[in-house]
């Protein structure tokens, strides 16, 4: 495992600033909330505050137990919360598991003198565990700093993003993305084009590579080259086939599709843009722009968006790929 210092994080320099300075002036709150898209480095830098604070130096050592302990994932002081998937349901934060947080945090720390929670993805917590965190964030026991996670301040309570002091991460440049691809071993011309897709997330592109690279932005292609023609029988079975993979593969999907609607939009402005996510799609999109107005791919962004958002939901997911594709109809 890769040792827990400020020199693996990629970019976020001033946010790395500003954590360090709160550490060296002994000026860090008992709860921060970072903000920002999923795979741009939050929790990574979560995790290396969470070993800064752990060791009691603004940079990680390396070499104390403290360390050594956050280094191999098993520090007796530390704690992290994660969503859990059951099924095809969206993942969230259960009840169950805050209560296990809360006895943890209720009791002496066992090396470190003061305890660290990491919260991932804060704004899965269903409400009684997001109510329950809010009980914890008023009155925390002993020396314990919360560190919650999350896309954006709106989507937790206001009551807890009150509680937390808020720093938000940004999306990095795509040179940034494609250089931590290469040191994992990606071929420069294949980490350039995943840079290119992944929209200043590390994460995502990792992901994209690991899902056999361009599979599914093959698929959204596809499926937006055929939407013109697209009837209710072959819509049908394109919502039942898609309904069988899981709702993760789904979500990546529909971000690809909206990639590339945006695509078509940055082409109806400025053919020559250097601002397309899929450069290399550049000629087959030029020639598919006649099928649509910019209203119409404006209007189906929205809805694709608004599907994107649901998709967080628990409904079940056939009958929101339906209802997405008869609104993407509509669209035309």
């Amino acid at each position: 495992m890769e040792k827990l210092n400020w020199d693996i994080i990629a970019g976020h320099e001033a946010q790395q600033a500003e954590l360090r300075a709160m550490l060296r002036e002994r000026r860090l709150p008992h709860a921060l909330l970072f903000v920002g898209e999923k795979g741009i480095g939050k929790k990574l830098c979560g995790r290396v505050l969470a070993a800064a604070i752990l060791c009691g130096q603004e940079s990680p050592c390396g070499h104390c137990e403290n360390c050594r302990g956050m280094n191999l994932g098993s520090h007796p002081d530390y704690f992290e919360l994660v969503p859990e998937a059951k099924g095809k349901a969206a993942p969230i934060i259960h009840i169950e598991e805050m209560r296990s947080m809360q006895v943890m945090v209720s009791r002496s720390a066992v090396q470190a003198g003061r305890r660290v929670v990491l919260i991932d993805d804060a704004e899965t917590m269903n409400e009684a565990a997001a109510n329950s965190l809010l009980k914890t964030l008023e009155e925390p026991a002993g020396d314990v700093t919360f560190i919650l996670i999350a896309r954006a301040r709106s989507a937790l309570l206001d009551t807890i993003v009150s509680r937390c002091i808020p720093l938000s991460f940004g999306m990095l440049p795509a040179e940034t993305v494609a250089a931590v691809l290469q040191k994992q071993g990606i071929a420069p011309d294949m980490a350039g084009k995943l840079a290119s897709l992944a929209d200043g997330s590390i994460g995502r592109a990792l992901k994209l590579h690991a899902d056999g690279g361009l599979e599914l932005r093959d698929k959204a292609l596809a499926f937006l080259l055929g939407l013109p023609e697209l009837q209710l029988t072959k819509l049908w079975q394109e919502a039942a086939a898609m309904g069988e993979w899981d709702r993760q593969r789904v979500t990546e999907w529909a971000a690809y599709f909206n990639m590339l609607l945006r695509d078509l939009l940055v082409l109806y402005s400025a053919g020559d843009s250097q601002l397309l996510y899929h450069r290399d799609l550049r000629g087959r999109l030029a020639e598919f722009l006649p099928a649509f107005t910019q209203r119409q791919l404006f209007a189906m962004a929205a809805e694709t968006r608004e599907f994107i958002r649901r998709l967080q939901s628990n409904v079940n997911l056939r009958l929101q790929l339906e209802g997405f594709f008869i609104r993407l109809l509509d669209c035309r």
